[in-house]
């Protein structure tokens, strides 16, 4: 199948995390016949009682913390050597 990702570890951790505050962003690393693929997830942690949970849905004021980490983590992807997953060998470059 064309770009068919597979996940690049079996613990599925993300590759970066970038985190100001109580919002963070995830950077997942997926491999891809073309090479790297990268995804970003967004979360919010918040205090329920004693215990810490996320969630995906921000308020007014979270979303300028969300757009200044969305720009870390472009600029981060962006520095990220590019390398195809399938290199020539020298037996098929002759």
């Amino acid at each position: 199948m064309k770009n068919q990702m597979t996940p690049s570890t079996s613990n599925n951790k993300p590759v970066h995390t970038i985190r100001h505050g109580v919002v963070s962003a995830s950077i997942w690393r997926q491999e891809s016949d073309k090479g790297s693929v990268f995804n970003v997830t967004f979360q919010r942690s918040y205090k329920d009682g004693d215990d810490w949970k996320n969630s995906t849905s921000f308020g007014r004021n979270n979303l300028l913390v969300v757009s200044l980490i969305a720009a870390r983590a472009f600029e981060w992807i962006g520095n990220q050597p590019r390398q195809p997953k399938r290199q020539l060998t020298s037996s098929a470059a002759d």
